[in-house]
């Protein structure tokens, strides 16, 4: 959901060949991510600004291990977790249908290849520590038309059958836009759009003539119970500035958990990791080890009565 604060630059110049590099393929019409998101980028992821933004498909299960244990291994990652291609939008349980505000709160961040290599706002960062920012997000029924790309859910180690329900996605202009200009400040969030033919491409457009490309890659979920639900995706980013283009690569793990009633809120444990991507000269030093970590707590209270939950 924090994909803005995270970027680890890598400078290249526009006559560059753009022939094995990221960008490139983000310039093909399936390539895109949810800012936020990631949430998120918490919110990717959500891109939450994804950052912007951070803030938020298919429901597909992750390859080895379970997120459960990711989430309880942090911040001891050391790489990438293995996770199917993203098609089609992430599918949310249905209780985090409706209008939410959220508090999200930096508890703590990791650069755990320090001090041969730290990412350029990993300092900046520490600004945001302990310190809540609030935003809103939406989560909606998807359009019917969109179905059709979503994978099943897995719930208590078992596909479920979600065809005869409404599918829930993220709002992810809404969410984005929220997020960015929660982090960012309202003058310099532009707009942000999502491709009306690929919900994991997210375009922000910043003032000052920047961009910030954000493509869902990978992801992966979990329903572990009737209450708790955990997603990740990675994200690459493009940041285009006038005279220049920064790559970037992020995971959001988002381990999210219905209170009880008479609460009427959801409470979530956010991490995000941050990867180098194939063109930064530290890029072999890394190892594929996340070179910035980052651990959010997310609150979500409810802004209309959801009658559904």
């Amino acid at each position: 959901m924090h994909l803005f604060m995270h970027f680890r630059s890598r400078r290249v110049s526009k006559g560059e060949s753009p022939t094995n590099s990221i960008a490139a393929r983000i310039r093909q019409p399936s390539a895109w991510v949810d800012l936020c998101q990631s949430w998120c980028q918490r919110l990717r992821r959500v891109a939450v600004l994804a950052i912007a933004i951070a803030l938020l498909g298919t429901t597909a299960p992750a390859l080895a291990g379970s997120l459960g244990d990711r989430v309880s291994r942090f911040p001891e990652w050391q790489s990438k977790p293995r996770l199917q291609l993203a098609k089609g939008d992430l599918v949310y349980p249905n209780w985090m249908e409706g209008t939410w505000e959220v508090t999200s709160t930096l508890l703590e961040q990791y650069a755990p290849l320090a001090p041969e290599i730290v990412t350029p706002g990993f300092e900046k960062n520490k600004r945001f520590l302990k310190k809540p920012v609030t935003f809103k997000v939406k989560f909606s029924p998807e359009e019917s038309a969109n179905r059709s790309n979503a994978l099943p859910s897995i719930q208590n180690n078992q596909q479920v059958d979600e065809s005869d329900d409404v599918t829930i996605v993220a709002d992810r202009e809404f969410n984005g836009l929220n997020l960015a200009k929660a982090y960012l400040g309202d003058r310099k969030v532009v707009s942000v759009k999502v491709d009306p033919d690929d919900p994991n491409r997210q375009i922000t457009e910043l003032s000052g003539n920047r961009t910030l490309v954000s493509v869902v890659t990978a992801r992966g979920s979990e329903m572990p119970s009737d209450e708790e639900f955990m997603a990740t995706e990675i994200t690459q980013q493009v940041f285009r500035g006038d005279s220049s283009i920064y790559l970037n690569e992020v995971e959001t793990t988002t381990d999210y958990r219905k209170l009880q009633p008479p609460v009427t809120a959801i409470e979530a444990d956010q991490m995000t990791a941050i990867y180098l991507s194939p063109q930064d000269p530290d890029f072999f030093a890394a190892g594929g080890q996340p070179v910035a970590l980052y651990h959010y707590k997310l609150e979500l209270f409810p802004l209309e009565d959801n009658a559904k939950k």
